[in-house]
């Protein structure tokens, strides 16, 4: 069985993958994949220099994430582009690792933690998705408290989203995580028993 794993910034998506990793689910992190695609001297790294100029590798060869989003931040068209680049190539290596996972370990969870799950329209990846919730206004401190941001960049960031109101709404599973790490805790360990999962 697999599951996205998705929620808004600053909501506890990773604290809740790792609770489900230590009873035992196997990660697929797609920012981590994400990072793979454009090692140095990779095709994909490779084919964002052609389009978007070697202005965006640095001297040592990686991609140099900063220039490509001052290229791409606020440019629609260009963010489309960089998009057509990049995402192919990381769906195939996210499909790639869940087979592998689920053809080794057919009795173990597989969760898929992809940020940008509803927005990036892969819900048709996974048995079920899993939304991590927390009610916008604490969305907004801890992102404030977390990267040190003031109200107004805290709310720009997490505006750049999908709300996580709509997120929640479109969940098959919801994990409330605006309480304790012991309630948060809690609700993942009704969701593994009530899974049946071991």
């Amino acid at each position: 069985m697999n599951i996205g794993l998705t929620g808004g910034i600053a909501c506890g998506k990773s604290t809740v993958s790792a609770m489900l990793v230590s009873r035992g689910a196997l990660l697929v992190d797609a920012d981590q994949i994400a990072r793979d695609v454009v090692q140095p001297g990779s095709p994909v790294l490779e084919q964002v220099a052609a389009h978007f100029g070697q202005a965006v590798i640095q001297e040592d060869g990686s991609l140099h994430r900063k220039k490509l989003g001052e290229i791409v931040f606020g440019n629609t068209e260009a963010r489309k582009q960089l998009e057509h680049i990049l995402h192919p190539p990381i769906r195939k290596m996210i499909r790639d690792q869940m087979e592998a996972y689920e053809n080794q370990f057919p009795d173990k969870l597989v969760v898929v933690d992809i940020p940008l799950l509803f927005e990036s329209d892969l819900s048709f990846m996974f048995n079920e998705v899993m939304v991590v919730y927390v009610p916008p206004h604490i969305q907004v401190e801890r992102l404030m408290r977390r990267d040190n941001l003031t109200e107004s960049a805290a709310n720009n960031r997490i505006n750049a989203q999908m709300s996580i109101e709509e997120k929640r709404k479109l969940a098959d599973i919801v994990i409330d995580n605006s309480g304790t790490w012991e309630d948060t805790l809690a609700s993942v360990e009704r969701f593994w028993l009530g899974k049946g999962l071991s």
